[in-house]
């Protein structure tokens, strides 16, 4: 592909993550994209052969952001529990558009084909909730957590976070400090008081 190619195709790409979004898998068409975009549905498929490898391009795309943070956090220093706390504020601090993503990439995947859905549930695990997985069980080898399913603490995690995910309930923007701060503090050591 040339640079016009490529720049096409990441047109595309944010045009199309934006729609999702906005209307989930099911309820966009190709159609739709290409108006968005202002090229022919050819012009697309020529890009993606279909709407379900355009859905797993954008979805990759943004696991390879989260792998690449998640990682550079991971290789920092410091203790367990602040890698989960950083996490928590990298994703927080993204724009809501951002965070959306996380959210579609497990509220949709029913739609895709069998094929589709088991190759982006390993790569989800591999690069995304595997690698939460992996900086709990450390958490819990060195002591910092008490001993804990690294699996449920995971879940656990992105559950908290999940109604940030909405752009409804958030606006546009990313989340305040103070707010990010009191979610990682409920997660890190609950409601109740100590002592």
């Amino acid at each position: 592909m040339n640079s016009i190619d490529l720049g096409l195709r990441e047109k595309i790409l944010v045009a199309a993550k934006s729609l999702f979004i906005q209307q989930g898998y099911h309820g966009l068409a190709m159609r739709q994209i290409s108006d968005a975009v202002g090229v022919s549905k050819a012009a697309l498929y020529y890009h993606f052969k279909d709407k379900e490898e355009l859905f797993v391009a954008i979805l990759s795309s943004n696991l390879n952001e989260i792998e690449s943070a998640i990682d550079q956090i991971q290789s920092r220093p410091i203790s367990c529990g602040e890698k989960i706390s950083l996490f928590v504020a990298y994703v927080l601090e993204q724009p809501t558009e951002q965070r959306a993503m996380i959210r579609l990439a497990s509220q949709e995947m029913a739609q895709l084909s069998e094929t589709a859905r088991k190759k982006f549930d390993k790569t989800y695990h591999d690069q995304f909730t595997g690698k939460l997985q992996i900086i709990f069980q450390e958490g819990v080898e060195k002591g910092e957590f008490r001993p804990i399913d690294p699996v449920i603490a995971t879940w656990a995690l992105l559950g908290i976070m999940y109604p940030y995910f909405y752009p409804a309930h958030t606006g546009a923007t990313a989340l305040g400090d103070e707010t990010i701060q009191q979610i990682i503090q409920i997660y890190m050591t609950g409601v109740t008081q100590s002592g």
